[in-house]
């Protein structure tokens, strides 16, 4: 594996969406999530972890390092005793034994999952398995935080009908033509999202590498252009606004640096219907001398 970071991060993602649900909510008959109180829309950073995890395993696909840990299809306690296998052990009870004369189990039990899963490398995970066991390598806390997202401005959401010609049942095929159903789209938000890279949890714990990071950067472009759905509408990644420490702790409060960037609509734009009605803005002048600020996109 490639050394790791030696540079904190900080990073703003801005995305968009047009006519369609970015993020639907589960406990509210899957429409958009929105902030009840102020009206913006809100995309979870589970929903943006899943788009990268998903634009990983497309572009390294085969390449050793970086499988996908949470993944559809794939119980995670099956990853979690190649582990095991990886140290000896068939078993909880085996596990059990081989710790009592290897006080470094632990530590090579993670340092297994981190080599070989991506996700775990950089976002960490709980691995229940190991917990059960009594291990102490069950949480790993990644380098790379992502917080949640928010639309820059209210959003409405529409509830649009749809018709479908094929009918479900026999039954129903007597009495009616057409079948009717509904879904949920925003006309057009623009989101913003805050995230973190510490190199010194990458340094003591997971390995996160500047290879990684380089996936990392790729994986943020183009997560919505290898995910495309109806149901999703038109989503694209339009800034990618990168600030680097010049060392491992950091040489500025994040929040000064998030606060340099400005997204705001443009004159005489009532209801924005795309990004061209925004203007984003980086005052490139407070951000400190020791912070270099990249605009990736």
């Amino acid at each position: 594996m490639s050394e790791a970071i030696k540079n904190r991060y900080e990073f703003t993602i801005l995305f968009d969406v047009e006519n369609g649900n970015p993020n639907g909510d589960p406990d509210a008959g899957n429409m958009p999530r929105v902030d009840p109180e102020t009206g913006y829309g809100i995309v979870t950073d589970v929903c943006l972890k899943r788009k990268i995890r998903n634009c990983i395993e497309t572009i390294c696909e085969g390449k050793p390092g970086y499988r996908i840990y949470v993944k559809e299809g794939v119980p995670l306690q099956r990853s979690d005793k190649e582990a095991y296998a990886y140290v000896g052990a068939a078993d909880e009870k085996e596990i059990k034994k081989l710790k009592t004369n290897d006080p470094e189990l632990d530590k090579k039990i993670r340092d297994f999952m981190c080599q070989n899963f991506f996700d775990i490398r950089t976002f960490g995970a709980v691995m229940t398995t190991f917990v059960k066991s009594a291990l102490n390598c069950g949480q790993v806390r990644g380098p790379v935080q992502l917080g949640f997202a928010r639309s820059i401005d209210p959003v409405v959401t529409q509830e649009v009908t749809i018709t479908r010609v094929a009918i479900t049942t026999e039954k129903d095929a007597e009495t009616k033509k057409t079948e009717i159903g509904r879904k949920y789209i925003i006309p057009y938000a623009l989101y913003r999202v805050d995230g973190y890279i510490s190199a010194n949890l990458a340094r003591k714990v997971t390995g996160f590498s500047e290879e990684d990071l380089q996936y990392l950067w790729q994986a943020i472009i183009n997560m919505f252009e290898y995910d495309r759905s109806a149901a999703r509408g038109n989503m694209a990644v339009r800034e990618l606004i990168v600030f680097k420490h010049d060392s491992e702790l950091g040489n500025a409060p994040a929040y000064k640096l998030f606060d340099t960037i400005h997204v705001h609509k443009k004159d005489g734009v009532v209801a924005p219907r795309s990004y061209n009605d925004y203007e984003v803005t980086v005052d490139e002048d407070k951000v400190p001398e020791q912070v270099t600020c990249t605009r990736m996109i």
